[in-house]
């Protein structure tokens, strides 16, 4: 567990489901939230002294790795945009929907990704100066952001990273932030948006 800012921690964990170490925070908020989380390796007691943690937001729908742990555990509500809330009709979790532009609790801002699948969202964190939370549409490999695998992409890669494009350059526009989190790579504690500007100029499809 790693404290990025004074709110705000970080921490990964392998998980099996897709064989690769992912990325996952904690913020404490009022109330105290978590962003696409696993459990750390200090253990869910972690938590105790710290604030136990009221809600879980997930960035699309594919996220909700150690949901139930902390459902268990704290009564943790699990939130997913309402366009991803087929992946639980079997029940397997249960999950309050959110809209695109929600203000959710703790002052979180459920912002329109779309794109790569319709419940694609990134989540505008009140912390620090701004804390932009990023799931699958953009990661951050040895250092630097890029997309996931052309495989990964749909049929059609070129139209999905243009259309990721033009959604990172509205949230740019829209949005005041400093710091970026992502659900698969290191976080960018102060400059993010910046970082992120300049790379989206580099993106052509």
């Amino acid at each position: 567990m790693r404290q990025l800012l004074p709110r705000l921690y970080h921490w990964q964990a392998f998980n099996p489901d897709i064989k690769h170490h992912v990325d996952s925070y904690y913020v404490r908020l009022e109330p105290p939230v978590l962003i696409d989380p696993m459990l750390p390796d200090e253990g869910i007691n972690w938590f105790d002294p710290h604030g136990a943690p009221a809600h879980i937001y997930m960035t699309n729908r594919l996220h909700d790795r150690h949901c139930q742990h902390y459902i268990d555990r704290y009564g943790a509500t699990v939130w997913c945009h309402r366009a991803g809330l087929h992946e639980f009709a079997n029940g397997s979790l249960t999950v309050t929907p959110f809209e695109h532009g929600d203000a959710l609790p703790g002052g979180v801002t459920a912002v329109e990704v779309g794109v790569l699948c319709p419940e694609e969202t990134a989540l505008l964190i009140p912390a620090a100066e701004g804390v932009l939370a990023i799931g699958d549409a953009l990661i951050r490999w040895n250092g630097e952001i890029g997309f996931v695998p052309d495989a990964l992409l749909g049929d059609n890669p070129p139209a999905i990273r243009a259309g990721i494009r033009d959604a990172f350059m509205r949230i740019c526009e829209t949005f005041e932030f400093d710091h970026l989190i992502f659900a698969h790579g290191a976080p960018i504690v102060g400059g993010g948006k910046a970082a992120l500007q300049r790379y989206l100029e580099t993106v052509t499809g």
